[in-house]
């Protein structure tokens, strides 16, 4: 009560101004202070002004995830926070924090980490939804669509995203499925396209009307990412890859061309998508890597959703990228080995280096974020 008193007495605007000063988890602890404090850091006010002041500081932050064999089938994984503020720093790691409902399989292979650009990070499976705020430590799963599919009918799951909705001022999880039926003969019917959208504010799922039954073909693993409110992710239409997008305010679908001068490798050609220089980038290298021969290429569209300003940054060789993950600094470009290692290789200097950070082959995910008080309503 005495320091509750001390508190009142000093104007709102000081105790914004010393509070902004200081790293996010010391002004979660201050919550503990008095009913004052807990008030003001609580409130809608403060989380704007500390969203606007943080938005604007240089401060990025490194989260991977990453996955640990604990029996026969049963896997454990983790969030592991680290330290951006040196790059030569990059095998310190903070705490872990375990992630929950990652136990199986597919959780190791068969997720992918996707960043809001407002302090929510969705690590999302094909059925299974958790959108986590790691600064605060809340997070929530996701209830399941009420959307069923009927007897005979079958569903599988394509892609999804997750992002945010500038106009609406919330934040969006979507699902694109196939539903497939059985005719009277047993037979399995063309399927048809489904996509439903989960809005986390006033938590629903709904199915969306009109959708175009002609989307390019869309594989869950691959490649994607959120950037510029939309959703983007590597598809294939009539043999050709393609960026396909959705809008999160819109919910309508557009393809963006991919530069048609890349690279192709005999052995098969992949592509990653990237940020760098704060520009949407591709990232081409071939499906077997040999490190003496092979090379990979960064390709930067200078002027978003502009074909004609697709230009190539880098040509790469002796690189062995199997599981790029993402470009740090616009130039530590992060990557999981064979063995399951992070890995960082410097484009100012053309040097690899392994880290001391390990995981299952192919579970990590990382992904590059600034620290909000965002809300999110808390499961655990």
């Amino acid at each position: 009560m005495m320091v509750d008193g001390i508190m009142k007495k000093y104007p709102e605007d000081m105790l914004i101004h010393i509070l902004l000063r200081l790293p996010l988890k010391f002004i979660l602890r201050f919550k503990s202070v008095s009913k004052t404090l807990y008030t003001l850091i609580q409130s809608s006010s403060f989380i704007n002004i500390h969203y606007n002041h943080t938005l604007n500081s240089t401060y990025d932050n490194i989260l991977l995830k990453r996955s640990f064999k604990e029996d026969i089938e049963r896997y454990k994984a983790v969030f592991s926070f680290i330290p951006n503020d040196d790059e030569d720093n990059l095998n310190t790691v903070y705490p872990d924090l375990d992630v929950p409902y990652t136990s199986s399989i597919s959780s190791v292979k068969s997720d992918k980490l996707i960043n809001s650009s407002h302090g929510l990070i969705a690590l999302m499976e094909p059925r299974t939804t958790i959108v986590f705020n790691t600064s605060t430590r809340n997070y929530k799963r996701l209830p399941p669509s009420h959307f069923q599919i009927s007897k005979g009918e079958y569903q599988s799951f394509e892609s999804g995203g997750f992002g945010y909705d500038s106009v609406v001022n919330d934040f969006k999880v979507f699902r694109i499925s196939e539903v497939f039926k059985e005719d009277g003969f047993g037979h399995i019917n063309d399927g048809e396209k489904r996509v439903e959208v989960y809005e986390l504010g006033i938590d629903i799922w709904r199915k969306l009307d009109h959708v175009d039954q002609q989307l390019p073909k869309l594989f869950w693993l691959n490649s994607s990412m959120s950037y510029k409110g939309c959703y983007h992710w590597i598809a294939s239409f009539e043999g050709q890859k393609i960026i396909l997008c959705f809008d999160m305010t819109t919910e309508i679908f557009r393809n963006i061309q991919m530069p048609a001068d890349t690279s192709k490798f005999t052995e098969g050609t992949l592509h990653s998508l990237l940020i760098l220089n704060e520009s949407l980038s591709l990232l081409c290298y071939p499906s077997v890597i040999d490190p003496n021969t092979d090379f990979m290429e960064i390709w930067i569209m200078k002027d978003y959703n502009i074909y004609e300003s697709w230009i190539k940054k880098y040509t790469i060789i002796g690189v062995p990228t199997e599981n790029p993950l993402v470009m740090w600094k616009d130039f530590v470009l992060l990557f999981q080995s064979k063995s399951g290692y992070l890995m960082s290789y410097d484009l100012k200097h053309d040097a690899i280096k392994e880290l001391n950070i390990q995981g299952c082959p192919k579970s990590m995910r990382v992904v590059i974020y600034k620290e909000f008080l965002t809300p999110i309503q808390r499961e655990s």
